[in-house]
């Protein structure tokens, strides 16, 4: 019998701009929740972005709203 409390471990992604690892937990609180910003899911059927490439993305996007 599977224990449904057992934490999932997170899924290793490389990073769609940069191929960098880094971990993504679906199960629970991932990482980007803790950032101030959100960004829309890539539409191109791309996957996520680590940590320093989302950080990247949402200062260009801030950057070209203000303009």
């Amino acid at each position: 019998m599977t224990n449904r409390s057992e934490k999932k471990p997170a899924r290793r992604l490389a990073c769609a701009s940069c191929g960098a690892e880094f971990g993504c937990n679906l199960a629970g609180p991932c990482w980007c929740m803790d950032e101030a910003f959100r960004l829309p899911m890539p539409q191109d059927g791309g996957d996520c972005l680590c940590p320093d490439c989302l950080r990247k993305a949402a200062a260009r996007a801030a950057e070209a709203a203000a303009t």
